[in-house]
């Protein structure tokens, strides 16, 4: 009787399940521990199943999204440090008609600022500064002896951005480095937007500056201390980070990636190479979503930093902002209406990118596109946004796995 008991409940689970695939309303999960015990493969057949059946779903979202001319890029998705779906779409060169991979390699933009700020978290584990020192221990020739390491990571020093002062300032045909940019600060002194810690201004001199500050205290050129430390250890193979440090003259185009496009007078123009590439820990990075997937589970699993340590990037910068629909901790911005969900976006020169952590679900979404035109970011958060049905299958999930 217990056996026929057993095979009852475990098609009933699996009935339940066929229900939630199939999009009815109500899914009748049971309850009763003793379905989880009945059979160790079902947990796994279960994911199989919902695997296949959300990979449909996202294929179905980013194929329309291509064939509306409003998505040029690829995606990955995963849940519990695991891969559910990737996929490209379109072209890495739209005039040469060469085909995107989950390999190719694209401008991150200011989500390069994540890995700024855990080469600064790396440099703190291993006790080479404090979150509380000036940024003149280490750059003392900078203008501003109150701004710290922690003002500069959430954006609550108050400098003026360098983009404005060295448009005014540098010829745009010669490419300006991290020192170059620090020398005109040190000239020019602009005036800050407001006291340091008086205020949250997002500004890439933060970054910036932070890529000097690794520089300085590492001895080693910004690049080459995160791939050594950050994309080699994360098993990051395909990441760099894009300067122009052999250039006297600014190239027509990238030397490297696949190039970015922006929509100019209803048609896609590939960008050409700005001075601004220069400068390194703003922006710089080019990685694929295969690689960030490999730094998620990095994060995930210790590899990189110390739990503690990391949690630390978490932790909202500007805890009295109420305003704002979000705060911002050390290289990743803080969702206030989604518990445990950290993000960030980056937009630069023909390239937008996302990268959004549901930290509590164990998800991750990373979008990477290569044309300024590109889908609402509304659709990404309603995504990564869990379905009631799908919370309750979770949950099944868990359960089994317990058990098993």
């Amino acid at each position: 009787m217990r056996k026929r008991n057993t095979f009852i409940i475990i098609g009933l689970l699996l009935f339940s399940f066929i229900l939630f695939i199939s999009g009815k309303e109500t899914v009748m999960i049971p309850k009763t521990k003793k379905a989880f015990t009945a059979g160790e493969n079902i947990y796994y057949n279960i994911h199989n199943l919902y695997a296949e059946k959300k990979s449909k779903e996202l294929d179905s979202i980013f194929s329309k999204y291509n064939k509306m001319g409003a998505f040029n890029g690829t995606v990955i998705y995963g849940e519990h440090g695991l891969e559910i779906f990737k996929n490209s779409y379109g072209y890495a060169d739209i005039g040469e008609k060469i085909p995107l991979s989950t390999a190719s390699a694209f401008q991150l933009a200011s989500v390069s600022k994540m890995f700024t700020a855990t080469a600064v978290m790396l440099l703190k584990e291993k006790g080479k500064l404090s979150y509380d020192d000036t940024i003149t221990r280490y750059v003392p020739e900078f203008p501003n002896n109150r701004v710290t390491i922690r003002q500069l990571l959430t954006h609550r020093s108050g400098l003026a951005n360098y983009i404005y002062l060295a448009d005014e300032h540098w010829s745009t045909e010669k490419p300006i480095n991290n020192e170059e940019m620090i020398d005109l600060f040190v000239k020019y002194k602009p005036e800050c937007y407001f006291q340091p810690d008086k205020g949250f201004q997002y500004s890439n001199t933060n970054y910036a500056l932070l890529g000097s500050v690794v520089e300085r205290i590492s001895g080693k050129a910004f690049n080459e201390f995160v791939k050594e430390n950050i994309f080699d250890p994360a098993g990051m193979v395909n990441s760099f980070i894009y300067n122009l440090s052999d250039d006297t003259l600014v190239p027509p185009y990238v030397s490297a990636g696949i190039p970015g496009y922006q929509t100019r007078g209803g048609r896609l123009v590939k960008m050409q190479d700005n001075y601004l590439n220069g400068v390194m820990g703003d922006k710089g990075v080019y990685s694929t979503v295969e690689d960030l997937f490999r730094f998620n589970q990095a994060l995930d699993n210790g590899i990189l930093l110390d739990t503690e340590v990391l949690s630390e990037a978490f932790t909202p910068g500007s805890p009295d902002s109420k305003r704002r629909k979000d705060n911002y901790g050390f290289g990743w911005r803080i969702r206030n209406d989604m518990d445990s969900t950290v993000y960030h976006f980056g937009w630069w020169k023909g390239f937008r990118s996302y990268f959004i952590r549901d930290m509590k679900n164990e998800k991750v979404l990373i979008v990477l596109t290569n044309t300024t035109k590109g889908i609402s970011s509304d659709l990404l958060w309603d995504i990564i946004r869990q379905d009631p049905r799908e919370a309750e299958l979770i949950s099944v999930y868990e359960n089994l796995s317990n058990e098993n």
